[in-house]
Formats: C-alpha cells, structure tokens, sequence
C-alpha cells in the first residue's frame, strides 16, 4: 500500500534552545542493590492461539485502570495523570508483570518446549523492595503467561532479597540457577537453587540447596559488593566456571571461581578481567560470539573463529558496556581487542534508558538472545498511582558483527514479526534542510518501522563546516550542515510534545567524520519531573551503506536500532499530549545545507497475549 505525505506548515527549527528542566534519573533513587505440573493441554493451547490471532489494538478506558485512591499519593504526582493516560502508558507487546516493581531479567532459558524468563520483583508496592523472582513462559518470546513466583526471601541467606542470577543447563538434562541473595546481616552471598521437578515442563517449584551460600565474600572484598553471578561454561579441564562482579580501589573487577558440582567453589588466583575506574561491576555477563557465522554459541564454546564478549554494568553510571576480546581457557583470563575500548570506556549495550542486560543460549534455535531492563523515568509517586513500573525490552539476536569486526549486532527476535498488522509504504520521500514531513499512518503508538535515508549530493559530506571539539549527541535541534536528520516519534500534530531519533553527522578536530545515533527525549513530556535528555552514542556507516534504523514503538518504550543494531537506544518516554490518536510520526530533517530522501515501511502492531497461566485447566 502506497501513502502520500503531507508537509507540515511549522518548520522543525522551532524546537527550543532550553528544554523543560529534570530531576536526576530514577535508577539513582532507588537503594544500593534496586538491581541488588506438566505441559498444558492441547486445548488450552489452540484456545491461546486464538486468542492472540484474534487481538487487535484497542484504545483503553477510564475503567482499564484502578483509581488513584490515594491523596497522599495523588497530591505528589509529578503532572496531572489521568487514569486514561496511565492507561495508555502501560505498553503492548513488551513484557512487564501484571502489577508492581520489576527489574533485573534473571536465568533466562529455554525447557522443554518453553521459554522461561525471571525477574526481580516487588509483590508488594510498585517501589523497589522485598525482591523476589518473578516467572513467566512463553512459547514464542513475545506473547507470555504468568505463573506463581520462582522464590522468595525466606531463608537467612536472602532474607534481604533474591537478587540477580543465571540459569545453566547441564549435559546430563540437570539445570542449575545460582543467584544472589542479601543475608539477614546485609552480606552478599551466592546462593544454589534447581527445579524440584524436571519432568515439569513449566518449573514452577524450585528448592535452595539447604547448605547454602555456596560462596561467601572473599578476604579484601565488601560484602556488600559482590553479586551476580553468570552463567557457567566448562574449561578444558572439565571444571565448570562463573563469574562474580565487584570492585576493588575504584577498579570494576571480574572473580572467577571454578566447581565441578556447583556446591563447592574454589576461588581462582587471579581474575578474568579488571579495568581501572570503572566502579562497580553488576550483572556480569561473558558469552562467545562465531566470527564466521550468524549462529549463536553455547557458552562453553572456545577456540577458532571464536571472540568473548564481556559486559558489566557499571553500578556508579548505570549503564551497560561491553567490549569484544579473547579469552585463554588455561589462564582463565580475557584481554579486550581494543585496550582504549575496554569495559566501561567504549561501546555500550544500548545507550538507552536501559540497564542489567543478559544474555542466553537459544538451543531450540541456535541463537544468542539478549534480554534488559528499561527502568524508570517518572517519580515513585507516579509508578505508585499508576500501580506498576518498568519492563523488558524485546528480547534481541546477538551477532558478531563480521563487517565492522569490532562489535556486536543486536536485532529485535523475529517472532515479533508475527504482531505485524497492515503495512504502509513511502518510497523516495524529499525532506528538505529545516522541514518537517507528516506520514499518514493513522494510529502511530504500536508500529514497527524501518526507513533508509540517502543525503542528496554526492560531495554532500565534504561540505561540513566548523569541527565540533567533542563529538557527542546533542538536541535535535543543534542544526549543522548535514542534519540532524530522522524521525520525530510520538510527536503531537503541532510538535509540541516529540521525541527525535535521529543521525548527526560530526567533523571532528583532526578532519574525521563520525556519525552519531541519537534519541533527544528533551521535549518528550511536558511533565517537568519526567526526567528527559538526549541519549546516544556513535555508529559506523560503511561506504556502500545508506543510513538506516528501525524502530519499536510500544506507547511509552521506543527502541531504536541504528545500522542493523550496530548502535541501540531505548526510550522511556511519558508524554501528556501526544497520545492515543494525537500521536503522529513526522520525518525530519534539520540541516541548514542538504536535503535528504526516505523510504519507509510502517508496520502497525497488534498487541502481545500476556496473561496469567490458566493452571486450573492443568
């Protein structure tokens, strides 16, 4: 289906010079650790499948959401939220449980025909606190079922909390999840957990191995610093492997241990890895990537054609970095590619409102797939009113990325794919310097989108003028030569309330181009304490490539994905203006001396099945 655009009267260069003022993200509000039965019948399986070939996209009412009853929260509201705008906060097609506070993705795997995914979790209050592991399963990755809670903080050795774990599946069949737990006295201690049932397709029960912790903080270590440990991988010496985060003097450091029962650890001499600086390492993960192949790895692959991804997310910033390097299964050491683009000093996971990321090995599809956490951007009071906070992203495909040969490439599972409803097209579209360009899409908060621009001229990236001293993301409206050019998303009819996504093309001081992928989240809300600002991070564009993205537009979440998923952000957005109908999706280009074309697809998309477990159908 072909669609004309219509050009807008008010050009996109009335973006202001001042966005609206934020507080401090929320992620650094909460406390020191907030990251701290048999298969179903036939029956109930081809009722699920109708059920979700059935759904479509519908507008929410007053009465889909509970009533702020509560003036000592309704009075601390950071804007005037109506229960139809929560309403229409709450997204889609990502998952997030029924109710309350959710955060880090725990043990991710796949089980007899389901995929399992846990999650810290409140089920108490929509705040951070008595954290517990959530579960849910899915045939699909996309439309998923609720089912009772993995564990909960009731034994001395997570009285505090069931922190953040992994899950590994054995040869024999066994699976085994180790995880954190907070102790009566606020030590960190790791802690053994198994299914009290492996013919249950669906895990419900688990039992903690009752001599637990199995590791304890070692000497020089706080043992309030020293959490999550990995997914293990087997060494050539048939002993298996995990890594614990933590810190010693400012520096962010990788422990390993070695078990060959996972009830008795010993503690390796040295570490796998340690950057100076870096702060505190969270949520360590460590995987192989195939640099000849799309394929995913089980995680104890080594050898040729094998590079090791190590990524931490750093408690001080709250982000998520990764780097590419070798690991040598005899030293247990890993040693990055590029020293300069070391762990917490390079690329980032997603360069996004984005955080605690991990990854697991598909064998049911031979894939890598990454799973994170999109925390919060409004207050404690609004996640109260509104009875629910945060969500994971759209689990995502890693790869090696073979033509750039220094990153991964992350890319939205195919299965979300099945959500796509009626598609619209715009071949060639002209956006010239300093307009705005309106789609006629119709209903622009649930779509999938992917568009390719080409700047106009061949000489065009030789005429940038001034170099920028430092080469970063700004505002979309920081005109230059060459753009910014992009999409303006969830954007109002008057470009009142918008968020850019968006490429920037930088001379730096030396003559080099960089090109930026970029999210400015500054005029998103007109709710002032939402917190907003500009997010991003550089991308590489090859010669015989065009500027490409694709984006997942589910009400409130945006990720972005730049050059196959060279470069990701997401965004947490709430606006008060431009929802429902009133959100509209413009291209933009704001560059002073080059017009740039478009060709889009626009797919709108229908709603994930995410419901409780029918277990009385059992």
């Amino acid at each position: 289906m072909q669609n004309s655009p219509s050009h807008t009267n008010a050009p996109y260069t009335l973006l202001p010079e001042d966005p609206s003022p934020a507080r401090p993200p929320a992620s650094s509000r909460r406390p020191v650790k907030v990251f701290a039965a048999t298969a179903a019948s036939v029956v109930f399986l081809t009722s699920l499948v109708m059920l979700i070939v059935n759904q479509s996209p519908e507008t929410p009412t007053e009465s889909d959401h509970p009533p702020r009853s509560d003036p000592s929260v309704r009075d601390r509201l950071s804007y005037n939220w109506t229960n139809a705008m929560f309403a229409w906060q709450r997204t889609a097609f990502h998952f997030q449980p029924e109710k309350n506070w959710m955060n880090d993705p725990d043990g991710p795997l796949y089980y007899m025909g389901w995929y399992h995914l846990f999650y810290q979790y409140n089920p108490d209050s929509a705040v951070w606190g008595n954290i517990t592991w959530g579960h849910a399963v899915s045939k699909d990755l996309i439309h998923w079922l609720y089912l009772p809670l993995a564990m909960v903080p009731d034994r001395w050795f997570d009285a505090g909390g069931v922190w953040t774990g992994s899950a590994t599946l054995l040869p024999d069949g066994r699976i085994v999840i180790l995880y954190t737990g907070d102790t009566d006295e606020s030590i960190q201690v790791q802690n053994l957990a198994y299914p009290a049932n492996l013919s249950d397709p669906l895990l419900i029960e688990w039992v903690k191995y009752p001599d637990n912790p199995v590791i304890v903080p070692p000497a020089g270590i706080n043992p309030e610093e020293f959490r999550d440990p990995t997914t293990a991988w087997m060494g050539p010496d048939g002993t298996w492997r995990i890594l614990v985060g933590s810190k010693v003097d400012g520096s962010g450091i990788a422990l390993i241990y070695q078990t060959s029962n996972f009830t008795a650890f010993e503690a390796q001499p040295g570490l796998l890895h340690a950057v100076n600086g870096t702060g505190m390492w969270e949520c360590v993960d460590f995987y192989p990537v195939s640099t000849n192949s799309s394929n995913g790895l089980e995680t104890s692959v080594v050898g040729p054609g094998v590079k090791h991804v190590l990524k931490a997310s750093l408690d001080d910033l709250k982000k998520d970095y990764y780097a590419i390097g070798t690991y040598d299964p005899v030293s247990d050491t890993w040693t990055p590619d590029d020293p300069e683009a070391d762990v917490g000093m390079g690329l980032q996971v997603d360069y996004g409102r984005y955080y605690a990321s991990k990854t697991f090995f598909d064998q049911n599809t031979g894939r890598r797939i990454l799973w994170g956490w999109i925390n919060e951007t409004d207050t404690d009071y609004d996640d109260l009113a509104k009875g629910w906070a945060s969500v994971q992203t759209i689990p995502r495909v890693v790869t090696f990325d073979n033509k750039t040969g220094s990153n991964i490439l992350e890319w939205p599972v195919e299965e979300v794919e099945s959500l796509r409803l009626n598609s619209t097209e715009f071949d060639d579209i002209l956006v010239e310097a300093g307009s705005a360009v309106l789609l006629d899409i119709g209903m622009a908060t649930q779509l999938d989108i992917s568009v390719e621009f080409e700047i106009e001229g061949s000489d065009a990236l030789e005429a940038l003028e001034e170099p920028e001293a430092i080469i970063e993301c700004a505002t979309a409206q920081n005109r230059t030569t060459l753009g910014p050019f992009g999409l303006l998303v969830l954007a109002d009819k008057s470009l009142s309330e918008l968020t850019p996504i968006y490429f920037h093309i930088a001379k730096s001081t030396n003559g080099s181009l960089t090109t930026l992928f970029c999210a400015d989240e500054t005029r998103s809300s007109k709710a002032l304490e939402v917190f907003k600002k500009v997010y991003g991070g550089p991308v590489a564009v090859l010669d015989d490539e065009k500027f490409t993205m694709r984006l997942l537009v589910d009400h409130s979440i945006i990720e972005s994905f730049a050059q196959g998923g060279r470069t990701v952000i997401t965004s947490r957005i709430y606006p008060t203006e431009a929802i429902y109908g009133a959100a509209k999706l413009f291209l933009f280009n704001n560059a002073t001396g080059v017009n740039v074309t478009a060709s889009l697809e626009i797919w709108q998309m229908n709603s994930a099945f995410i419901r409780p477990f029918p277990l009385e159908e059992m």
